[in-house]
């Protein structure tokens, strides 16, 4: 019999919108864990909550947070599922929330990706451990080389190259992990808006002739337990519908959900996807 210090470690999900915090509590549950999930208020699915155990709480109500995944006995965190940034005049902090706020420091007004450093580090003064979604589901990590029956070409290689440039970019000034290029020009870059936005207001700009690429990339330096860039199959149809010829992003750095459902969406569509290897990304 196992003795308390050999039983794992029983994981809190923090989750955010879509299907992804599900589906990290199911791995989790099959690999043996105990499993509690915080859903944030205004993001989280309650119907696909509804048969975990789990809490709604409001994203300012930090004390109550705290204080459920402690109850619960969470010594793990996982942090998933996206969660639009509010204002700190709708965040409406509780004073916990005020006392953490205090401790983020500047973070609280810089990007996202200093941000979410900042919360980790906080969680893990704490008393948590945070840990990142991937390291759950290793299925879901987008692997390296072309995934689907279509194959980029030399423009679309060409385009790959300039997104990467520009994807680097934009990750170094903490602004975003996307971007769609065509022919060589920027159609558009992804900031808060997300990226089906993005891909919505690419497709009003797209030039005629050969289409353009969607390219995501994790920031440089960004901490990978949190917001790893996400390929989901609504991205692939929104990249089709914005006449895209494919999807480029960083392998082993890139959560691709659903990733059956995704390579049929592409396929479909004759949109190739590929994981671009992060030795050779400059």
């Amino acid at each position: 019999m196992k003795n308390q210090a050999e039983m794992p470690r029983r994981l809190g999900i923090i989750a955010g919108g879509g299907m992804l915090p599900v589906r990290v509590a199911a791995a989790a549950r099959a690999a043996g864990r105990g499993v509690f999930i915080l859903g944030l208020e205004g993001f989280a699915d309650r119907a696909l909550l509804a048969p975990w155990p789990h809490e709604i709480q409001r994203l300012g109500a930090a004390g109550r947070i705290l204080a459920v995944l402690r109850e619960n006995g969470c010594q793990d965190l996982v942090m998933i599922g996206p969660v639009r940034r509010p204002s700190l005049l709708d965040l409406r902090p509780d004073a916990v929330g005020a006392r953490l706020l205090t401790r983020v420091g500047r973070a609280a007004f810089a990007g996202d990706d200093g941000l979410l450093a900042a919360v980790i580090r906080v969680l893990t003064e704490e008393g948590f451990r945070v840990i990142g979604a991937h390291e759950i589901m290793r299925e879901v990590v987008a692997p390296r080389g072309v995934l689907t029956k279509a194959a980029p070409d030399a423009q679309a290689m060409t385009d790959i190259a300039r997104g990467v440039q520009v994807a680097r970019l934009l990750g170094s000034a903490d602004v975003g992990q996307g971007c769609v290029v065509q022919q060589g020009l920027v159609l558009a870059v992804e900031a808060i808006e997300g990226t089906d936005a993005m891909l919505a207001r690419a497709g009003g700009l797209k030039r005629d002739g050969i289409g353009g690429v969607l390219v995501k990339l994790v920031k440089p330096g960004q901490d990978k337990r949190a917001d790893l860039p996400t390929i989901g199959p609504d991205t692939v149809r929104n990249a089709a519908s914005a006449g895209l010829r494919g999807l480029a992003f960083e392998a082993q750095a890139t959560i691709l959900a659903e990733r059956e459902a995704c390579l049929a969406a592409a396929d479909a569509a004759g949109l190739f996807l590929l994981g671009l290897d992060p030795e050779t990304l400059t």
